[in-house]
Order: structure tokens, then C-alpha cells, then sequence
């Protein structure tokens, strides 16, 4: 087969290059302590990247600081109070390759009430009791050389993204303090608005192109497989979002005087989102996820990351999933239409006995590389239209309202592409290399997890494309990490597992 000239010359540069040493579990202890007080001070510092404010660049400052301090030399890229920090690990060597490392600092938003806890933004410790609820121990706890890998530090950003941050601090203080080598020269990008697409990376990473140039980029985010074994992953989905609103009568009106007569528009909206997907959760749109096609060796790639779908569905607490894929893995690889929030009328001690005037739905669709967002967009207005709905741009005027019967205001979000990097390429063996020796002498030795592409969306696209290189994300935190919704929290165990993972990657020499 034509693949395996392109798979040989890659393990013969594998064999010539550097490698980390086995790492030790009492050193990584170690330097993760010395790191808890910092990452700590992190985790209290704002970063919503929705809201207005000059939190962002709190943040971007405190990390500039802390990256000096380990001899980076730092460019803050301006970019509408989102400030991305960028640096180099100086002084560079020109014999050796250079690694473009990629993390974010911003957090989604919160709703204060669902915490478990009185502010998101000043972490607290919890350990399981036997009844399996989670309880508050003294942040003491995590400061002891034999603190439990159980322990769970809870608070918005604890594992996306700011301990990846911490995780990456530490790696290179044990590298630096205890005179390891680095295999490659080390760069970052620290990016302040992935949870809202990272709308300007493109034109910063454009702009600093000659700073950034590297020879691959890793992306240090997401969760890491369930089964805890180290992993690689070659590709993300990308993200649209979009805002339905339907409209209905111009004011609220009682249900009783006019039940019957005018249209409700949130009925109207939830018929026309049930038109969209059928009782097995597939999308019925014609062309919506007929693009994909997986062949045999993207399929075998699939099988073998070992999947436990019974756990799946036992942390989501559910019975049965959707019935788009046969496995779970294999239905990441189509893109997704989800409702992400409905809002009319009122519920509760809101509730009240009216027809509302509108009715909201926010959607966020999930692309891939074969079906980008203005295709699944395009088809998604088509579908619309063909349920017999206006589409308008603005609220809708007396001209509007007379001459359609069925009106719906559609608003397009940002959006960032989908990646994927062929497994064949040599940074999958330098990848592989990295984290078997970092792992190596453990009781299991893992080998590590390949997959195809995950579902979630990062900015891979908007970095690899300028630069033109290669990559891959590496996750690093605990799967049932709750991230993006409240009691966000981070296994400590996993603060080690990350360090071993990134620790690997820092000290072995790219081909």
C-alpha cells in the first residue's frame, strides 16, 4: 500500500530524535505543589470572555508575568480588549525544530445560582464521601507531597483551559529547575476568546505570522479518554451558531380572550425545530450529513480507541443515545445541530396565562471539513422556507407582519472551521514517541489513543492554515470535567496525567 513508505520514513526520523527520560511520579508531585499556588491565583481572576470589561486583560497581563519569569519573550497581539499572548522561549536554538504550543485563558459564562458553591471564580476543594456526594475538604488537602489524585478542585475554567496552563507551567519548571532537556524550541499562543469561536485569532496569527513560524503546533485542550490512557487527536469539528426568533402577535395577550385565534409563536418555533431532526436524533435536512464518508481505515482508527459507551451513558444518565452513528466516537465524525437554550414566556412563579409575542432558540451546529458552516447554514434556510417560515433579518415590520403569515428573524454567529490531520503524517509518530516513553516504566505502560477527530471545536484551522504546519490536540484533563457548565471541576490526578503527557512532548526532539 502507498502508505507505508510515508509510515517508515517517518519511524526512522523517530529513531534518531531525543526522547524524554521516564518520568518520575514523586518528581512530578513535587513541581505540581510548587505550581498549585499560582495556578490557584489564576483560577480567581475573572474570564468570561462574553461580558464587557477589562477582565481579559487582567488575565492576559498576569500571564505575560508569568511567562517572563520563565524566560519567554512575550508580544501581547491587541485585539479589541481581547488580548491573545504570544511568546517564544528564549534564547532559540536554530539547530533545533520548533513547537507552537496553543492554550486559552477565557471561560464561558455562568449562572452563579446552579454553583454548588459560593462564587465560581474562588475554587474549592471536594472529595467524594461514601454516599457519593461530593464534600468540601480543607484546601490544605491538596498541599501535602501525598495528596489523594481524587480530590477535585471545582470553578469555572479549574480544566478548560486555565489547568492545561498551570499543567504546562509546572512541566517547564521541572525541565528548567532539574537541568532536563528541551527537545525543540518552545512557543505559545494564548488565546482570550475561544469560548466565543475566536473570532480575530486568524488576523493575529496572520499578522505575528513571522513571530509564530513553527514546525507543528499542539493544542493543549479538551478532555481526555475516559479510559486514562494518554491520547492523541487529529482533528475537531468546527462551530456556527445561530439565533431563531419566532415572532408572534407585537405584545403578549391573554390566552383565554385570544387562545384559539392568534398563533403562538413558540408553537410554531418547536414545530419547526421538530422538523429538523427525527425521534432517533438524526437530521433530516437532505445533505446535512451525507457528505461524510469514513472509509475502512478511518473506521478501524474509530474501533480501536476502546470506547466504554456504557459509561457514557451512565455519567449522562440516560438509556439510549441518538442513532446517528453506530458508536459513539463514529457519530462525532458528522456534524451536529443542537439546541443550545429556548426561551418564551415565562416558567414557574414567572409563569403566566398570556400568548407570547416571541419565541427564541439558540442553535449551535457543529461542522465538519466536508460540510462547513455556510453549507449547513445554507440548507438549514432552505429548510425553513420549505416548512412555509419568512426569514427576516430584523424584527419584523407592520409591512412584514401583514403580508406573512409565519415570520422567523434568523441571526448567523461567528463560526470556526473544522481540521483534520492525516495520521500518516510524521508528527503522529513524534507524538506516539513522546508519550510512550513518558509512560514507560508505569505498571501498565498505556499505549496511547488515536482519534480521528473529536467533536468539540478549537481553533486548529485558523492557526494551521496561515502557518501551514501540522498538529495535533493533546487533552489532558478529566472527562467528567463539567465543562462549559456549572461545577466546572478538575481531577487532580490529572493534573499529574498532564504533566507527564506535556512533559513528554517538551523534552523530545521533533523529526
Amino acid at each position: 500500500m502507498k502508505k507505508y513508505p510515508l509510515m517508515l520514513s517517518a519511524l526512522a526520523l523517530l529513531m534518531n530524535c531525543a526522547h524524554s527520560e521516564t518520568l518520575d511520579e514523586q518528581l512530578l508531585r513535587k513541581y505540581a505543589l510548587k505550581s498549585f499556588p499560582e495556578y490557584l491565583e489564576l483560577l480567581t481572576l475573572p474570564n468570561v470572555s462574553t461580558l464587557p470589561g477589562d477582565h481579559l486583560v487582567t488575565n492576559a497581563k498576569w500571564l505575560k508575568s508569568s511567562f517572563e519569569k520563565r524566560g519567554f519573550k512575550i508580544v501581547m497581539a491587541e485585539n479589541k480588549n481581547h488580548p491573545l499572548v504570544l511568546g517564544e522561549l528564549m534564547p532559540h536554538q536554530p539547530q533545533k525544530k520548533t513547537i507552537l504550543y496553543y492554550l486559552h485563558f477565557d471561560g464561558q459564562p455562568l449562572i452563579n445560582s446552579q454553583w454548588s458553591q459560593e462564587d465560581p471564580f474562588k475554587p474549592v476543594l471536594k472529595k467524594r464521601a461514601a454516599n457519593g456526594n461530593w464534600e468540601v475538604v480543607n484546601m490544605g488537602e491538596l498541599m501535602k507531597a501525598d495528596f489523594d489524585p481524587e480530590l477535585r478542585l471545582f470553578g469555572r475554567s479549574t480544566s478548560d483551559d486555565k489547568g492545561p496552563i498551570g499543567m504546562f507551567l509546572a512541566s517547564l519548571d521541572m525541565i528548567q529547575t532539574e537541568g532536563m532537556k528541551l527537545g525543540n524550541n518552545v512557543k505559545i499562543i494564548l488565546d482570550s476568546e475561544e469560548e466565543i469561536s475566536s473570532p480575530g485569532i486568524a488576523s493575529v496569527v496572520e499578522h505575528h505570522k513571522d513571530f509564530l513560524r513553527s514546525d507543528a503546533v499542539v493544542i493543549l485542550d479538551a478532555a481526555a479518554h475516559p479510559s486514562g490512557r494518554p491520547n492523541l487527536v487529529f482533528g475537531n469539528r468546527g462551530v456556527v451558531t445561530l439565533t431563531l426568533t419566532m415572532h408572534g402577535p407585537k405584545a403578549p395577550l391573554h390566552s383565554g380572550h385570544y387562545g384559539n385565534y392568534i398563533p403562538n409563536p413558540a408553537m410554531n418555533l418547536v414545530q419547526l425545530l421538530a422538523s429538523m431532526k427525527d425521534a432517533h436524533g438524526r437530521v433530516t435536512i437532505p445533505g446535512y450529513d451525507s457528505t461524510t464518508k469514513l472509509s475502512a481505515d478511518d473506521l478501524r482508527v474509530l474501533h480501536a480507541t476502546g470506547d466504554d459507551e456504557a459509561l457514557v451513558k451512565r455519567r449522562a444518565g440516560i438509556a439510549q443515545p441518538d442513532e446517528v452513528a453506530p458508536s459513539y466516537g463514529e457519530s462525532l465524525q458528522y456534524p451536529s445541530l443542537n439546541i443550545r437554550g429556548l426561551s418564551s414566556g415565562g416558567v414557574g412563579a414567572s409563569a403566566a396565562n398570556i400568548i407570547p409575542k416571541d419565541a427564541v432558540a439558540e442553535i449551535d451546529i457543529r461542522t465538519t471539513q466536508e460540510a462547513n458552516a455556510s453549507y449547513l447554514v445554507d440548507l438549514i434556510k432552505k429548510h425553513i422556507e420549505k416548512e412555509g417560515f419568512h426569514i427576516v433579518d430584523h424584527v419584523p415590520n407592520d409591512e412584514d407582519r401583514a403580508m406573512f403569515a409565519k415570520i422567523v428573524q434568523l441571526r448567523v454567529g461567528a463560526s470556526s472551521e473544522a481540521a483534520r490531520q492525516s495520521l500518516e503524517s510524521p508528527i503522529r509518530f513524534w507524538g506516539e514517541r513522546a508519550l510512550r516513553d513518558a509512560f514507560a516504566g508505569l505498571p501498565s505502560s498505556p499505549q496511547p489513543v488515536l482519534i480521528r477527530a473529536m467533536g468539540a471545536t478549537v481553533p486548529t484551522y485558523e492557526i494551521v492554515s496561515p502557518l501551514k504546519i501540522p498538529f495535533f490536540l493533546m487533552p489532558n484533563v478529566n472527562s467528567d470535567n463539567n465543562q462549559h457548565a456549572f461545577d466546572e471541576n478538575l481531577r487532580m490526578g490529572n493534573y499529574l496525567f498532564g504533566m507527564r503527557q506535556i512533559t513528554g512532548l517538551l523534552s523530545t526532539s521533533y523529526p
